[in-house]
């Protein structure tokens, strides 16, 4: 049944039905052909969205939504400007810790790689950047959104695998920091080849960067309200995303005055679509994923690996490929959340550390949102940019062979994702 079901579900998929209504559709055909089970269905995606922690997804899609209208990005990527643009392939450089800095704030890929399409790529374009090298870097970089806290992908993972948001959150910054030194590194190698030149004629002063750094000052304390109130045990996850609205929006409207009360309720209407759009999904998530356990799919699958005498490293190899070759097809959230119900017990089975095989997990899925020929940051950047998808993909693979690096090395090195929680007592 559970075969007829997953071919039902892919057939829907390939002719274009969204994965929110495939999904359900699935689910109710399955219930209705097993007695006494039709009403399962209402109640199954009810009780999916009946949780605390998942109330932060609302906040901090709200909170991307204020940034991109803000005026924060701007303060911020001037600011990196100050640190790095001396690098050779100066604002690209500038692109990566922008993002890194972004992705501590708006939670959302996406998110992040709207608002450097619009702003920073035609500035790179004008500074003798390819459109395809500057698309490709930026739709890349967005990655750091779902690998830092507010990361939405996280709370998710968090939810359905019953782990700590609060230990995902500090782990993710470990990931963070081996994927930007990977990323800078990649940038500086192929400025080196294209002989792309710095942003700024020389490093800057103390004095330079300070005044950088007075002036994103407000932008700047926000991660920084983030960490310290997840460390300190003063806010959940899920408060820290209604007192990161407030925040934000207090800045936005007194402090860089980039935004009126007027602009409030399309900012609301466009924050609650993209909530629904998420939240619809997992509620009929939760009904598939109570097919998948009637039908004893993660105890089987890991009998058979247990028969098999598999490895954990082996598994996340595994696991790791087919969802990258998943990835290119399906738009990453959607498969996320359709196949943690069956890898999160089976990887606690084989004795993984939760929190490791999440950001593993969620690695891997944001690099099949950046892969194309689906994937949908990557069409994200390539509205904005008029890119075509074929200069964007000779441009990605220098960039894809770094995430793939980096996954490696936290599929490989367990502790730089299982340190800093264990250091930072996160909750």
């Amino acid at each position: 049944m559970i075969f007829l079901m997953v071919l039902v579900l892919l057939a829907l998929i390939a002719v274009g039905v969204p994965i929110a209504f495939a999904m359900l559709a699935t689910s109710l055909t399955y219930f209705f052909i097993t007695p006494s089970l039709e009403t399962i269905v209402a109640q199954r995606m009810i009780t999916a969205l009946d949780s605390f922690p998942l109330m932060a997804v609302p906040f901090f899609v709200l909170v991307g939504t204020i940034m991109a209208r803000g005026g924060i990005a701007e303060r911020l990527i001037g600011f990196a400007d100050t640190l790095v643009g001396h690098f050779r392939g100066g604002l690209a450089q500038v692109n990566v810790l922008n993002s890194v800095m972004v992705g501590g704030m708006s939670g959302s890929a996406s998110a992040d790689a709207a608002i450097d399409s619009k702003v920073l790529v035609p500035v790179m374009r004008r500074k003798g950047y390819t459109n395809g090298f500057a698309s490709a870097l930026t739709a890349t970089s967005s990655i750091f959104s779902p690998l830092l806290p507010p990361s939405i992908s996280l709370i998710i993972y968090g939810v359905m695998a019953n782990v700590s948001i609060g230990d995902l959150f500090v782990a993710g910054i470990g990931v963070a920091a081996v994927l930007a030194i990977l990323m800078m590194t990649t940038v500086y190698l192929m400025a080196r080849r294209h002989g792309f030149a710095p942003s700024r004629p020389h490093r800057a002063s103390l004095r330079e960067i300070g005044q950088g750094a007075r002036v994103a000052a407000l932008a700047l304390l926000m991660p920084v309200l983030l960490l310290v109130g997840l460390r300190m045990g003063i806010f959940t996850p899920t408060e820290l995303g209604a007192v990161a609205v407030i925040y934000v929006l207090i800045v936005a409207l007194f402090g860089y005055r980039e935004i009126t009360w007027r602009d409030l309720p399309s900012i609301l209407r466009e924050a609650a679509l993209t909530t629904a759009m998420i939240m619809l999904i997992v509620a009929a998530a939760g009904a598939f994923g109570l097919m998948v356990s009637y039908e004893r799919i993660p105890e089987t699958l890991q009998g058979i690996l247990s028969a098999a005498s598999v490895s954990p490293i082996v598994f996340m190899f595994a696991v790791c490929a087919l969802l990258l070759f998943l990835g290119t097809f399906m738009e990453g959230l959607s498969l996320m959340i359709i196949l943690i119900p069956v890898l999160a017990p089976i990887g606690a089975g084989l004795g993984i550390d939760p929190v490791h095989f999440g950001l593993v997990l969620v690695l891997t899925f944001s690099i099949g949102g950046v892969t194309p020929p689906v994937g949908t940051v990557t069409f994200t950047v390539a509205a904005i940019t008029g890119v075509r998808i074929g200069e964007f993909t000779r441009a990605f693979l220098p960039f894809f062979a770094g995430l793939v690096l980096c996954l490696l090395l936290i599929i490989l090195f367990p502790p730089l994702t299982t340190a800093l929680p264990s250091w930072f007592g996160a909750n």
